[in-house]
């Protein structure tokens, strides 16, 4: 995959059958409740597995407070997405159509509306169609079908590594070049839409981007994706993962990656352009209790997959889990809120309502989640 590409368009063949395996959505409740370790849990500062909740010293910004305009439009296109009962399977023209199921429809939260809504400058009509384009891209490309196992070969050498939050809370998710272990296939892009979905999963409430952290050292041309991959990778990124990157930190930046930035700089969103930094401190974003010693941080992490892997897997297992079990509690409605589906309060306003002034503590959505899995 192009790691040139994934900055420049986070707003921001399908794999083979799978029928015996088994998707993270259908895995047995007893399996995503088995015991995992996390970061927190390991007494050192040695770790050899991520991090399922930030610092206490992480904040987490409050929701925008919208205009009586854009509250209108967001219930307008609420009751829109409610009238739609079927999706398409493939882009292909006259592509069967079949009913929506739970999993397009808890898909579709508050959050997830406002974002499309934001991502076409507010057009009620355009949202509602790029949010019925991802749902049917979602089937095309397979994103449930993608299991861990059939993932895993492409994560091997930890080339993409989720670990640890920045000091807004934000999941990290690193991407790490110089450890390309495959040839050039869809399967390298399927794992970043894999790593994509399950950093997400990871997000505490209230947190809806994640912090893209990309080490170049030793990375050579060679490693790069071909023009061809880049150009599918930002058209999934720009499509159907809209408003998702709250902030991305590039360091070692070799020439021809540079050479490649400043290509593509005059095209990128400029909202988009503040959120990327360049050769910084990384400390400066993200707490060193959560950093890389590489990167002048506590920790001292080296990819360890046969002890990452299967852990990763069981937490975000478990997240989802809660999830779904919240969404039903809650109605099984389109429009739930994610911040309740992740642990926050049900009362909680609105962001198309009255925005509370401060944002939740790392601590008060800590003890919000363990009142859900005790």
């Amino acid at each position: 995959m192009s790691t040139a590409a994934v900055i420049a368009s986070i707003p921001e063949e399908a794999p083979e059958t799978m029928d015996e395996k088994t998707t993270l959505d259908d895995a047995p409740a007893a399996a995503a409740q088995a015991t995992y370790t996390t970061a927190e849990s390991e007494p050192t500062a040695t770790k050899t597995t991520a991090y399922g909740t930030p610092a206490a010293s992480a904040t987490i910004p409050p929701p925008p407070e919208l205009t009586p305009e854009q509250t209108a439009k967001y219930a307008e296109l609420l009751e829109q997405c409610k009238t739609i009962t079927t999706v398409a399977v493939s882009t292909a023209k006259n592509a069967e159509k079949v009913p929506l199921t739970d999993t397009d429809r808890i898909f579709m939260t508050k959050e997830c509306l406002l974002r499309y809504l934001r991502a076409t400058k507010w057009v009620v009509a355009d949202a509602k169609k790029r949010i019925e384009a991802t749902l049917t891209w979602r089937r095309e490309w397979g994103v449930e079908s993608h299991t861990p196992e059939y993932i895993e070969i492409e994560n091997e050498t930890g080339k993409q590594v989720v670990f640890g939050f920045d000091n807004e809370s934000r999941p990290c998710l690193y991407l790490n070049p110089s450890k390309q272990n495959t040839e050039k296939s869809d399967r390298q892009i399927q794992h970043l839409t894999f790593m994509l979905e399950r950093v997400l999963e990871i997000a505490p409430p209230g947190v809806e981007t994640l912090a893209l952290l990309i080490d170049f050292k030793s990375a050579s041309a060679g490693q790069n994706a071909t023009p061809s991959q880049g150009k599918q990778v930002m058209s999934i990124l720009q499509n159907h993962y809209p408003e998702r990157l709250g902030r991305a930190l590039v360091v070692n930046i070799p020439w021809w990656a540079k050479a490649f930035l400043n290509v593509i700089w005059p095209f990128i969103d400029p909202i988009t352009r503040p959120k990327l930094k360049f050769n910084e401190d990384m400390s400066l974003h993200v707490p060193k209790s959560h950093l890389l010693k590489e990167f002048k941080g506590d920790i001292d992490f080296t990819y360890n997959h046969a002890a990452y892997w299967p852990n990763f897997i069981k937490l975000c297992q478990e997240k989802r889990r809660q999830y779904e079990e919240r969404w039903k509690a809650g109605g099984s409605q389109i429009g739930e809120s994610e911040f309740y589906l992740k642990g926050g309060e049900k009362s909680r306003p609105l962001a198309t309502e009255t925005a509370p002034a401060p944002g939740p503590s790392v601590e008060q959505v800590t003890e919000e989640i363990q009142k859900v899995t005790v």
